[in-house]
């Protein structure tokens, strides 16, 4: 084991499945070692423990040897995309009830409190109506109990956040809990997309603030001792102090380390990148080298966000996903995801004694239900505080059993407790493993990370499965397994093509259509039909070389999986660069008067040369604050001004200005 230092660095990427760790020198621009270890949802600090301890081991170096520590996630996306997340409050002021019904406001808010008060500005940042603080906390103390953090949005709080300042101020002193105002994510307008990008965020505080504690503790017990970064959406870096106060900025953080990776790993220029986890698989165009950006804002799980994010599409489809088949059709239609569940092949891994057990007694049963090869784990006890009775006597009985697994039979005994465990599943307190794609590929021998045994005789249950003609779906474990792998394959190959429709401009629910879905079921006949890519899919994910030439071959273009593309989220992870943006408008309600929104409140100039110098100094200013802060050794700054007018009598006239200020620099080492 050496001690010399030679630029050594170390990512990590924490995804739904799998923690990977590698060590980077980034000298010679090479892998020196990687690892994987299993994403303990329970104990994060296990899976990124046996991770690091297996890089480093791999690796031949001392932990006092690496300088910089780089983190990426899929947990904030996976928590999206499944529907977790904590419980949380959102304060909307200075907006009509009808504000619910607006920017999917309520869908974002899925059930949990909203309180609706009198207040806001106007476009230039004047009050349009008091903020009552009294009755701000009278309302916030009667819902501060049930929820985990507050989201809090006003009217125009991009011109002027006095209202929004004064209520995160306000809970923080009655509550201390977590508060996100919608003007420190965003300075766009659009109040109802800002707010359910703070409701989201502030769901996801409480997850990535466990994630960051618990890397940080882990890295101090293996005695590493640098600096810790974590990936942004956009696929920049920050200091993992930054990211604690606004985690929403870490959705696609994994996807976007990922094409960072996979730009490093091939040097392509122009490709799709089509990333397979075990929760989601994450689609991506790389221009000129450079992955796109989305100047919309990310969407994931169904939410429209302000967050600037790479132009991802993610799919709630990836190795784990559950598998079902369609109890209306005649024969077999298989249906994957969007939730993950755990392999049986792994559940078997971690307990092989009660599952095999299980699974040999259904095998011998007759006749077979569809709760067989289900199994019931406790996920999270910690979350078991406000729970029903019914609830708590399921939970009870998971917590009791040997491993703490059950077979699903044990605790779904009738339609209502299995919506109870259903409900307990989404919430987080426990998890189902079953059928997936990944014990069909270890049925195939393309995987060996896991029981194929078990992954088999779990297979063999999923076949004897009943269609509405009450026939077995398929004869026999390879059978069920090799339609899996082809409706995935399918599946992937239609994700990707609905991503290349975009990207052109063109609806993504276009590759629905008969022609299209002829043309990827090889459609022969009078007419040619076909359809493909015109550039190279590169694959990535450690299940990526089983499905991505299948999925290539059906698009009719070539495949690239590179060499480590298993581990490309946490090498994307080490080679990234800090950025910060900030952004301003300079507005004009009348002739002569210019007004810079670019502090805590508006600042009026009678000159527009006054205004933008100041609105430069004052973004320059928190650009570089902010990038000191996110850790950034050296920082590059760029400005970018533009300005709308319209033409009276001839004359142009400013009506607005927004200016876009940016630094960018490498990690401090």
């Amino acid at each position: 084991m050496t001690d010399s230092k030679g630029h050594l660095l170390l990512g990590i990427d924490t995804g739904g499945t799998y923690t990977d760790a590698v060590v980077y020198d980034e000298r010679s621009r090479t892998v020196v070692a990687k690892a994987k270890s299993p994403t303990t949802h329970h104990d994060l600090s296990i899976g990124i423990s046996g991770a690091i301890d297996a890089a480093l081991r791999a690796a031949g170096v001392s932990p006092s040897a690496i300088e910089l520590v780089s983190l990426s996630t899929t947990l904030a996306t996976n928590a999206l995309v499944e529907g977790s997340g904590r419980p949380v409050c959102a304060i909307i002021i200075g907006f009509d009830d009808d504000v619910i019904e607006r920017g999917g406001l309520r869908a974002a808010l899925g059930g949990d409190p909203a309180v609706l008060l009198a207040g806001g500005h106007d476009p230039h940042g004047g009050e349009r109506a008091p903020l009552d603080l009294d009755l701000l906390a009278k309302r916030v103390g009667e819902v501060a109990d049930r929820v985990d953090g507050f989201a809090v949005m006003s009217q125009f709080s991009v011109r002027n956040p006095a209202h929004e300042l004064a209520t995160v101020e306000l809970i923080r002193r009655l509550t201390g809990k977590t508060v996100t105002a919608s003007h420190v994510l965003s300075a766009q307008l659009n109040g109802p997309k800002r707010a359910v990008t703070a409701i989201l965020n502030a769901r996801l505080v409480p997850i990535i603030d466990r994630l960051v504690a618990t890397t940080e503790q882990t890295l101090v017990d293996h005695g590493v001792h640098a600096p810790v970064m974590v990936v942004r959406g956009d696929g920049s870096l920050v200091s993992a102090d930054f990211v604690r106060e606004r985690p929403i900025e870490t959705i696609l953080s994994g996807p976007a380390a990922s094409l960072v990776g996979a730009a490093h790993l091939t040097g392509l220029d122009d490709a799709i990148i089509s990333d397979i986890g075990g929760t989601t698989t994450d689609i991506a165009v790389l221009r000129n080298g450079i992955p796109l950006v989305s100047t919309m804002g990310a969407t994931v799980g169904g939410h429209r966000t302000m967050v600037a994010a790479v132009e991802m599409h993610t799919h709630g489809l990836g190795g784990d996903s559950q598998v079902r088949h369609d109890e209306r059709a005649a024969g077999a239609v298989l249906q994957l995801g969007p939730r993950r569940v755990i392999p049986v092949a792994l559940a078997a891994a971690a307990h092989p004694g009660i599952v095999h057990a299980a699974l040999d007694r259904q095998l011998a049963a007759d006749p077979p239900s569809d709760l067989d090869g289900v199994f019931v784990l406790l996920l999270d006890r910690h979350r078991t505080g406000d729970l029903d009775d019914t609830e708590r006597r399921i939970v009870e009985a998971v917590d009791a059993a040997d491993g703490h697994i059950v077979t699903a039979a044990t605790v779904m005994t009738s339609a209502s407790r299995q919506r109870v465990t259903e409900r307990l599943v989404r919430r987080g307190v426990l998890q189902l493993a079953s059928f997936t794609p990944t014990d069909a590929n270890h049925v195939l021998a393309g995987q060996h990370t896991g029981d194929a045994d078990a992954a088999r005789k779990a297979a063999q249950l999923f076949a004897r499965r009943r269609d509405r003609l009450g026939r077995a779906i398929a004869d026999d474990a390879p059978t069920i397994s090799r339609l899996t792998v082809d409706t995935l394959v399918r599946r992937s190959a239609e994700a990707v093509l609905a991503a290349a429709f975009e990207h052109d401009g063109l609806p993504g629910d276009t590759v629905q259509s008969r022609a299209v879905q002829a043309a990827l079921g090889g459609h022969a006949g009078v007419s040619r039909i076909s359809v493909g890519l015109t550039t190279p899919l590169v694959g990535l994910g450690a299940s990526a070389p089983s499905y991505y030439p299948a999925v290539a071959a059906l698009l009719g273009t070539a495949a690239e999986v590179p060499h480590d593309a298993d581990v490309a989220n946490a090498i994307g992870a080490v080679v990234g660069r800090v950025r910060i943006s900030h952004d301003c408008t300079v507005s004009a309600p009348q002739i002569g008067q210019f007004v810079v929104h670019a502090g805590d409140g508006p600042v009026v100039f009678v000159s527009l040369e006054a205004a933008v110098e100041h609105a430069t100094d004052v973004l320059t200013a928190r650009v570089r604050r902010d990038m000191e802060a996110a850790g950034a050794a050296e920082v590059e700054i760029a400005t970018d001004w533009h300005e709308s007018t319209v033409e009276v009598s001839g004359t142009p006239m400013f009506v607005e200005g927004r200016l876009h200020v940016t630094g960018s620099g490498r990690p401090r080492i």
